[in-house]
């Protein structure tokens, strides 16, 4: 991504902010009409589903001027995902849902170049969280055979890299 890309980002968010409750409300709704296979995935309060939304949002877009402060977090949200039944697939639904949702609330300023940066924003992120996601599930296919010295020196390396507060 660019700086400009980034700023752009950035500054429409902000215009998003006052409106983040209708904005997640329209963004479920049209996710939903893209793949009403995907309502099963979110059993819970629907609002509180739209808050934790807009926060992991607001999260990756104050970061994406300081990557090595967001990757972790988004690493996290792709792993959990793998839980809550996400498949690769479904990432491209979210990212138009997104899309469209951004065009909606911002109206006219949701320009060609707003719209590419926005685009490069999602693709960044929903990369991340692919990323860890396949491995977290690789680590969890691997843990079904038995171990060997080597392999749990592998995991405590990576545990060190992924969460390396929670080893000291």
């Amino acid at each position: 991504m660019t700086p400009q890309q980034i700023q752009l980002v950035q500054s429409t968010f902000n215009l998003v902010r006052p409106i983040a409750s209708a904005a997640a409300d329209l963004f479920y709704q049209r996710l939903f009409e893209l793949d009403p296979s995907l309502r099963p995935l979110f059993t819970g309060d629907m609002k509180k589903q739209g808050a934790m939304l807009m926060s992991a949002i607001s999260m990756a877009v104050n970061g994406l001027d300081r990557p090595d402060s967001i990757i972790p977090a988004v690493q996290g949200l792709g792993r959990r995902h793998v839980a809550y039944g996400v498949q690769a697939e479904h990432y491209t639904t979210v990212g138009a849902a997104l899309l469209w949702t951004l065009e909606q609330g911002l109206g006219e300023a949701f320009t060609p170049e707003v719209k590419e940066a926005w685009t490069a924003t999602y693709t960044l992120l929903a990369t991340v969280m692919q990323d860890a996601a396949a491995e977290s599930m690789s680590l969890a296919q691997n843990s079904t055979r038995p171990q060997t010295q080597d392999d749990n020196q592998s995991q405590n390396r990576l545990g060190h890299e992924v969460f390396p507060r929670a080893h000291e």
